[in-house]
Formats: structure tokens, sequence, C-alpha cells
């Protein structure tokens, strides 16, 4: 029988953003709250992908609110009009700061568990704190390594400091109990920082494949959008941030400009967002659209025949886009722009194309390749989905992962009593 806990998770993103860190971070929460565990979350207000704070979370700037059960926290946050190098550093640090007192008030609530999300990573020693004080489990979550991929894209610079900052990165590792990571490359990657095997999880983000399904139509959004049934969609569907290298995508679309049959559409929100459009202004295959409500994502998703999946060069080995599960459950191709033996080339392989990060040529000869060969296009999208149903199933990963802490936390508490 699974032992009901009070279970404290720290994550700067959370419901009710859309996509990203927030999105799985609220379903998680949202899913203990169903299976009985008493549910505790300090966030920051919504602001992502908009990099903007919504304007209902403004005022008052520390608040208290119920989310599906969930016990909701907020702290404000500081959000820069462009979140790049220390202005993100700065942005992260502003939330571990407000945050603080709000962890300190849980002690007395007494937590047995308490989940990091990172990022922030630099919120971790506040929760090792409060679990300390309380005598409760650890687990520190990444959704993405900020620390590697901020020296990689040179968002932070300098040997010595780039000594500095991993030292103090694995000494902080290894004080959770457990530590976590979303793909088997970021697993590895934690174990080369030192994280021993027995603390180490597997943790995938995950998709509700009842909701998202290649039987849905995308006729409503391609008749919006004044897209033909004769044509075919290449889509993507996410933030719009400088790790995604999304540039490539109007290079792709202005080297097809005379391939009739095949629109590109992009759909979401985020900083490169204004630039993508200026780079498109003049490009009759290219279609633009705001972020779309949750309830209508397998919609969406089922309007693309294809899903491009861009990624820097520098970022694609330290991140596997949440997005993804979702493009597979469709049941449509990926194309995927990443370096051969990375955690998206792991995935996309058995189900898409892989070209090379920023090569529009390549983008858009794999494009035609999947237009001009439907078999193929289609036999590759049940690869996608059954890849889907198999390894990032939302209920199968979540009992998987807390049964698994269930049987370590029984484990301590039957000691405690011998």
């Amino acid at each position: 029988m699974a032992m009901l806990m009070r279970i404290l998770i720290y994550s700067c993103n959370f419901s009710p953003e859309l996509i990203g860190v927030g999105k799985y971070s609220g379903e998680m929460a949202e899913w203990l709250v169903d299976q009985g565990h008493s549910v505790r979350v300090i966030a920051a207000p919504p602001y992502y992908p908009m990099w903007k704070v919504d304007p209902a979370y403004r005022r008052p700037r520390y608040r208290r609110e119920q989310l599906r059960g969930v016990d909701v926290w907020r702290a404000p946050i500081w959000v820069p009009r462009s979140p790049g190098g220390f202005a993100r550093v700065i942005h992260l640090l502003s939330f571990a700061v407000t945050s603080f007192p709000l962890m300190l008030q849980q002690i007395s609530w007494r937590p047995e568990l308490v989940i990091t999300v990172a990022p922030a990573f630099v919120c971790a020693p506040a929760a090792l704190l409060i679990a300390k004080l309380c005598g409760a489990q650890k687990w520190l979550h990444l959704q993405d390594f900020e620390v590697d991929l901020a020296f990689q894209m040179g968002l932070l610079k300098g040997k010595l400091l780039r000594r500095l900052v991993l030292r103090i990165e694995r000494a902080v590792l290894r004080q959770f109990d457990n530590v976590s990571s979303i793909s088997n490359r970021m697993v590895e990657r934690l174990l080369s920082k030192g994280t021993d095997v027995a603390r180490t999880r597997y943790f995938p983000n995950w998709v509700d494949i009842s909701r998202i399904k290649p039987s849905l139509s995308g006729a409503q959004y391609r008749a919006q959008l004044g897209i033909g049934e004769d044509s075919r969609v290449a889509l993507f569907s996410g933030s719009m941030g400088g790790k995604q290298g999304l540039m490539v995508i109007p290079a792709a679309a202005r080297l097809l400009i005379d391939r009739h049959d095949i629109v590109f559409v992009v759909c979401g929100e985020g900083v490169m967002k204004l630039e993508l459009q200026a780079a498109s202004h003049d490009l009759p295959n290219v279609r633009f659209l705001p972020l779309q409500p949750l309830e209508r994502l397998g919609e969406l998703l089922a309007m693309g025949d294809i899903h491009l999946l861009p990624q820097n060069a520098g970022a694609a080995d330290l991140v596997l886009p949440s997005k993804l599960s979702g493009m597979l459950a469709s049941g449509r191709p990926v194309i995927a722009a990443c370096h051969s033996g990375t955690a998206i080339d792991a995935v996309v392989t058995h189900c898409g194309m892989v070209v090379p990060p920023l090569d529009a040529v390549a983008l858009a000869a794999a494009i035609c390749k999947l237009v001009d060969e439907p078999r193929r296009r289609l036999e590759l999208g049940r690869c996608a989905r059954a890849y889907a149903e198999s390894n990032f199933e939302r209920d199968a990963i979540l009992r998987g992962v807390f049964g698994h802490l269930d049987t370590d936390m029984q484990r301590v508490a039957d000691d405690a009593i011998a």
C-alpha cells in the first residue's frame, strides 16, 4: 500500500503556464493530489513563454491559491525583457531570494518529501536546508542542465568561473537523496558529474495519449489559415527561445518558396517571435499562430503532416525538449536538427529524420523527402505514436517513479521504527 505524504514542490515555473517546465510541474502536482498526497508548491507567477508576468498575477506580488487541489504559494520574480546572459542569471536568482521566506514558512508543515525542479538550480540550497530541518527526503529533478547550457551558449564565460560553478554544482548534487532527469543521455551526464548510480533516476516528460492522438483532425486550423487539403504542413509548435535555433525555419521556407504544396506553420510565443515574423514577412508559405489553449493541443498537432524540432548545436545534447512527446503522440514524423549521439537523435532516429543544426538546406531537403514519399511519412508517423505509447505514457511514468519513491520512503520508515 502506497504511503501518503506531505510533498513540497519547489518549481519556479508552474501552472497555469501551458508549455515547458510549468506544464509538467503542474501536471505532476495534480497527479500526486489525485493519488491522495498533500501537495504544496512554491512557484513564481506565470510568465513563460511570453517573458511577461501574467497581468492577473501582478498584484498582490505574494499570494496563495488553490489550483485543482494543489496549494500554491507564489513569490515575485524579476522578468527581463531580453532573457540572455547575466540578465537570465539575475532572473533566476531573484526568485531564489523572494521565495526563500515562503520556504521557511513550510517548516511548520513538516513536508516529508521536497522536490526541487531545475531550472532554477539556484533554488537547490534553500530546498536542502528546509528538507534537512524537516527530516524530509530531498529530490532534485533537472529539466535541463542550465549550468552547462549557460556556458555552451555563451551566457556565462571564463574558465575560472566555469570550474568554480561546476564544482559547486557537483557538491550540491551530492546532497540530494534522489536526482533525476528527462533522458537517458542526461542521466549519463548526471553520473559523469559524480551522482551515485543508486540515487540517480530516469524521469522523462510524459504525454496524455488519450488527448493527443493520430485520429484527431486539424481541419479547423487549416481552414483558419487558408491551407488547402492538398498541401502538406511542416509545423513548429512551442516556445520561441534562443536555444531552439528557430531562424532555420524561415531560411528553409525561403528555399521552398516554389513548392506550393508545402506550408510552414509556426505556433507559440517567445523572445524570438518578432525576429521570426520579420524574417518571414515576404514568405507566402509561412503562417503564424499565437500560443493555443491546452484543450486544443491535440487538434493543433494533428494539423501538421511533419513536425519540426530545430535546436542550436550547443543545446541539443543538453536538453530533450518537452514538446517532443506531444509530437510523437500525434502520430506524425519529426525532423530534428541535432548531432548524432544526442538525446534527441536517440529518439527521433526511430520515427523521423535528423539533420545538422542550423542547416536550412538539409532541413528543406528532409521536408521535401517526407512530402514526396507519403508511405514513408505515414510509416514513420506510426512508429512515432508507438514510441510515445511505449515510452511517454503519463500514468505509467508517474506510477513508476513515485512507486519507486514509495518503496524508498517505506524502507526509511521501517528502519526508524526498528
